[in-house]
């Protein structure tokens, strides 16, 4: 019999919820949470499920991996699941860093699932299957059906008919196979340019990616009257992190007072975010959001002032969707104050 082992996060390990986030791995054997469900549908045998907290992969995750991965040595399984995510980046993100690594480890097919909006759909979408999934728990089964579908035929050798028909985001493979309707490139490339022609419906068959096109902002014609704000992805937050923005996979941001003061000190603030080495901006979090900078320039005259507040969240992992949305909310509160303009600081 076919075997498969199941990577799930602590609150559908049955762990908790976010105060077990930072829980470390651990293998079960036998089923837990969404591997009782995959179990039944899978043409094979679900032998143990690995569990790990959002948190402890997000922010110890060659600690994680390693560990996960010598948990897998000497099992014998012929395909790895992890999930599904649904809409939970750091869920995503940690499931799609498992099957990443498994895959290169062990040389076994992954397969995982994600909502459109997950971060880890466009991270590792292009490494392994990663299908379409729901935005919550409530599409469980049917994601967990939709997996184990295309798992059924890896493990019996049946032909997988690609992502359009199977359900999950293209790979950017393209294969050479023979059509069953023999028709040639060129005929179907004319029966295409007719159909546009006749403002018809038409599949093309090389899709070409849809990129946002931004104009240029005009230039500020007197700095020196500019009312001027800091926006950071850079993760500088109170020590506290007030707001819980997440460490990647961000989709909450804060806008935190800095009118009384000429310089933010560590101690006070730090970053949150999970993608660099964070001592140097703990140590001085004026390399990411340089206030004490900028407020010399105000001094000098070289800027009109600096906004009484800035705004921080995290880039790593975040979709362009929920980069936009919160754009969408913070904007409207620079113009209310009258800001002119924004200086963007990344890491």
């Amino acid at each position: 019999m076919k075997k498969a082992i199941m990577y799930v996060n602590q609150f559908f390990g049955q762990i908790g919820g976010e105060d077990k986030a930072d829980y470390a791995p651990t293998i079960t054997e036998g089923l837990v949470g969404p591997a009782l469900q995959l179990d039944k549908v899978l043409d094979g045998k679900v032998t143990h499920t690995i569990i790990c907290g959002d948190n402890f992969i997000g922010s110890n995750t060659d600690e994680a991996i390693k560990t996960i991965l010598s948990f897998l040595e000497g099992k014998d399984f012929d395909i790895f699941f992890a999930g599904p995510a649904f809409q939970a980046g750091r869920y995503g993100v940690a499931c799609g860093e498992v099957c990443k690594a498994v895959k290169e480890k062990f040389n076994v097919p992954v397969i995982t699932s994600m909502h459109i909006e997950n971060p880890g759909v466009e991270m590792f979408k292009k490494d392994m299957y990663v299908f379409k999934g729901g935005h919550s728990a409530a599409k469980m089964r049917d994601d967990i059906k939709t997996m184990a579908k295309l798992g059924n035929k890896i493990l019996n050798g049946e032909e997988n008919l690609g992502a359009e028909i199977e359900g999950y985001y293209p790979r950017g493979i393209r294969h050479q196979v023979w059509r069953e309707d023999k028709v040639m490139a060129s005929d179907r490339a004319v029966d295409m340019l007719i159909a546009k022609l006749n403002n018809k419906s038409y599949i093309t068959e090389l899709p070409m990616p849809k990129l946002d096109r931004v104009p240029i902002a005009d230039a500020i014609k007197d700095l020196s009257k500019a009312n001027i704000a800091l926006v950071n992805t850079g993760g500088i937050v109170p020590i506290d992190n007030p707001d819980r923005i997440q460490s990647a996979s961000a989709t909450r941001w804060g806008k935190y007072d800095i009118s009384n003061c000429d310089t933010i000190k560590g101690g006070e603030y730090k970053t949150i975010h999970a993608g660099f080495d964070p001592a140097a901006a703990d140590s001085d979090p004026n390399v990411i959001t340089p206030i004490d900078a900028l407020k010399v320039y105000e001094k000098e005259g070289k800027i009109g002032k600096l906004h009484g507040y800035f705004y921080s969240t995290v880039g790593t992992g975040t979709t362009q969707a929920e980069a936009a949305r919160m754009a969408n909310e913070i904007v409207p509160l620079l113009k209310e104050d009258n800001v002119d303009g924004v200086i963007m600081v990344s890491t």
